[in-house]
């Protein structure tokens, strides 16, 4: 695990006070009229098809999304030995001072009320927006900048709700990490269980649900996330499934409110939650997210693109009957993982045999070079992304629909929707079918 070091923020006094309020006290009765009023009005997913965005890259960083930010640490041409591999280092090698400088000029640019104009402009209707917990509180050791991330959030609702957007507000990170990943924050760690790791991602879910589900928010944020991604393979998935509860415990018995509760499959096969938070135990208002990609192992890599497309509309008939509503929260038009960082600082691309991480290492596929030029992708793959990209959508709609990673990068092609619509890779409008059927159901 990485050992934090302690250049600290100080935590906005606004949100240590918020979360010092007590709860006003509710008895069974008034708890039980709140509920059957609230479960009438709440966002009724049941004839809803999300289709949307994600905005990543922003209020949580990832290198291959805004590498330029990294890139100011390059010392070698040929080495990244040196280039933090996350926002926690990125902090930490700044220093408070500098890094909340240079955060500041990101949050400030990297998304406009134009994206959003244009998000909706597109078709879209939705946008799943990504802040970590680190935003609203902080643990001691932390070096992490805690400064308007809130502000932009709530400036990004309005923006939402002056285009007609829907939106998720998604826990990202959480305190520890929940799954070593470079978006979640700290990379190879994963300490959010821990007692003192997860009072703090607690106090902060309970922070974000309290003041988004109240009802200035409650036409446009459709849902709270209560984490993304945590990783079930290296967790205790009984500690998980308890957080979870506490999360939609609060939320309806404390706050008796009528906001949708999102959880992540934590990587879990179809129907593993059928029996968590669902109608039949006596809850209601939760939506299970999925996240898809094929390009994170050989195996994946290696496949023809009538395999991935297979693959894809297994993804969307294995939803059919899970008991919650079901949305695919993250997908890509991805067919390589030649991306510059996609995998992480340091680690290299599988597709052309680079990838080394550990004792997991890669075998060679094809040329990761000229990646992100379209003049440089044959007719066929260009013809093999638009093939992907439209199985995907008639898979993820079988159910309440989907959101896509992400809206836009720096430098990346296949991660960037707007550069993939630009080049007719992504169906404009978004119901346009090149290949439709693919996946035998009716479109």
């Amino acid at each position: 695990m990485l050992l934090p070091l302690s250049c600290i923020v100080t935590v906005v006094s606004l949100f240590t006070a918020a979360l010092a309020q007590p709860v006003p006290a509710k008895n069974a009765n008034s708890v039980q009229f709140v509920h059957e009023q609230n479960k009438k009005r709440f966002y009724d997913y049941q004839g809803a098809v999300l289709r949307g965005v994600n905005i990543g890259g922003w209020l949580v960083l990832e290198p291959f999304i805004t590498p330029s930010l990294f890139e100011t640490f390059r010392t070698q041409d040929d080495s990244d030995v040196g280039i933090p591999a996350d926002e926690y280092h990125y902090c930490q090698a700044l220093g408070s001072e500098l890094a909340a400088d240079r955060l500041e000029q990101h949050w400030s640019s990297w998304f406009t009320e134009q994206d959003f104009e244009n998000i909706s402009a597109s078709g879209l209707n939705f946008v799943r927006i990504p802040i970590g917990y680190w935003a609203f509180k902080t643990l001691d050791s932390d070096p992490y900048v805690t400064g308007n991330q809130e502000k932009y959030l709530d400036q990004a609702i309005q923006w939402a709700a002056d285009n007609n957007l829907k939106v998720w507000v998604d826990l990202h990170g959480a305190a520890g990490s929940q799954n070593g990943f470079d978006n979640s924050g700290l990379r190879d760690s994963y300490g959010f269980l821990e007692d003192s790791n997860l009072s703090v991602t607690k106090e902060v879910l309970q922070y974000m649900l309290e003041k988004y589900s109240g009802s200035e928010y409650l036409d446009t944020v459709i849902g709270i996330e209560l984490i993304n991604e945590p990783l079930g393979p290296v967790l205790d998935m009984d500690k998980l499934k308890q957080y979870y509860q506490f999360g939609y415990d609060y939320l309806r018995n404390e706050l008796g409110s009528n906001q949708i509760v999102v959880i992540h499959d934590a990587f879990q096969p179809f129907n593993y939650w059928d029996s968590t938070l669902t109608d039949s135990e006596g809850d209601w208002g939760v939506v299970l997210d999925h996240h898809h990609y094929q390009v994170f192992s050989n195996g994946e890599l290696q496949r023809s693109i009538d395999e991935r497309i297979a693959v894809a509309c297994q993804w969307g008939s294995g939803t059919l009957d899970e008991a919650h509503w079901t949305v695919c929260g993250e997908w890509a038009a991805a067919l390589t993982d030649c991306t510059k960082w996609l995998n992480g600082v340091g680690f290299g691309a599988r597709y052309d045999g680079t990838f080394t991480k550990g004792s997991d290492t890669s075998s060679y596929i094809g040329s990761c070079q000229n990646n992100e030029d379209i003049d440089s992708w044959s007719d066929e793959r260009k013809t093999d992304t638009r093939k992907f990209v439209e199985a995907q959508l008639d898979a993820f709609e079988l159910r309440n629909g989907w959101v896509i990673w992400t809206y836009k990068t720096e430098n990346s092609l296949e991660w960037d929707l707007q550069r993939l619509m630009y080049n007719g890779l992504f169906p404009q409008p978004v119901t346009d079918r090149q290949f439709p059927n693919q996946c035998g159901f009716s479109s």
